[in-house]
């Protein structure tokens, strides 16, 4: 398998977690008991930070590489896993919308409110970039022997 698919497998699966650690975060911010000690101090922004800079950032990157290697000739399975990761990331992502009203006041920033509605977009991008390389005409490099 070349390179450029293992790039957008693995971004798919960095796509996964990110959704599946935002969804987790604010699952978390939903159930937390209030006399608990660790939830007055819980930040949620500090983890959403970390969470973007492990997840979706490695994932976008990884996805941008695969299109970038990928564009001279096309490819319907590397443009498709970026696909099912824009998809994926969309999905998490409306989770995490459906959440916010349920969440307590404390915990509600800026960052928690819209940061769902920012990789929304983000997401609409990426599955627009793999459906532009799902469509190209598959025109195969030379290949130079020597």
């Amino acid at each position: 398998m070349a390179i450029e698919k293992w790039l957008a497998v693995t971004s798919v699966a960095l796509f996964a977690m990110f959704a599946g650690e935002m969804i987790s975060v604010y699952n978390f911010m939903l159930t937390v008991e209030e006399d608990f000690g660790f939830a007055r101090s819980f930040d949620a922004n500090a983890k959403i930070i970390q969470f973007i800079s492990i997840g979706v950032a490695p994932a976008g990157v990884l996805a941008a590489v695969a299109f970038i290697m990928s564009k001279q000739y096309g490819s319907r399975q590397i443009g498709g896993l970026i696909v099912v990761g824009g998809i994926i990331l969309l999905i998490g992502m409306l989770v995490c919308y459906s959440m916010i009203e349920k969440i307590d006041d404390i915990y509600l920033t800026d960052t928690v409110k819209f940061l769902p509605i920012l990789f929304m977009a983000l997401s609409g991008v990426v599955i627009a970039v793999g459906a532009y390389l799902s469509k190209q005409k598959k025109r195969r490099p030379k290949k130079e022997y020597f």
